[in-house]
């Protein structure tokens, strides 16, 4: 079945290599395949690896155009294992107060909202929680994605200055409001993720 798709998301396992090759490879695979790469990053617990390519306009994707670019992968980074593909479909962006500063962080939250609860954590999302934390310092970019593959279903992602960002006070007090409380239990399958930012 063919979903609106503005983006790629490549999930995939890396063994040690130097990220500038990486980031190298991440561009050329994606222009390869006419896309352009929006962020390639790597986790440094366990080389899971997150590769953003985006398309040059939404699109009704199917998913017969997935396995092409996995194996793309494959022969531009032999490195990568494990190659999963995912249309994503974005529904909230926005620039953060660190907007134009190198993103050197990557961090992402997968949930799948409890049954009913999607309304609400839409609600939730769009007019506090994205808002609130693109606001505050550190915060170069706040995105949220539909993942129509792979899932969780909601896929949010933002890209900062320093991990430390996330402990400040200024993001706790975004995390810890009572409408948070009320949504945050209603999370399901949730993986959080922190990224060191390659490309």
């Amino acid at each position: 079945m063919q979903k609106p798709t503005d983006c790629l998301l490549l999930q995939f396992t890396l063994e040690p290599a130097p990220a500038d090759r990486l980031a190298a490879a991440a561009a050329q695979c994606c222009a390869d395949s006419g896309l352009s790469l929006q962020r390639l990053a790597r986790a440094q617990q366990d080389g899971l690896a997150y590769l953003y390519a985006r398309l040059p306009q939404r699109t009704l994707l199917g998913e017969e155009a997935l396995p092409p670019l996995a194996a793309l992968l494959g022969r531009r980074i032999p490195v990568a294992r494990d190659i999963r593909v995912s249309r994503l479909q974005q529904v909230y962006t926005a620039p953060g107060h660190a907007h134009g500063e190198t993103a050197v962080f990557h961090y992402v939250v997968e949930t799948d909202p409890e049954a009913g609860w999607l309304p609400e954590l839409e609600r939730w999302y769009d007019q506090e929680h994205m808002p609130g934390l693109a606001r505050v310092p550190g915060c170069i970019l706040a995105q949220r994605y539909y993942n129509h593959d792979q899932g969780p279903l909601s896929l949010a992602c933002y890209d900062l200055v320093s991990e430390q960002v996330l402990g400040s006070p200024p993001w706790l007090a975004v995390r810890g409001t009572p409408w948070s409380d009320i949504v945050r239990p209603h999370f399901t399958n949730t993986r959080r993720t922190m990224f060191r930012a390659l490309g």
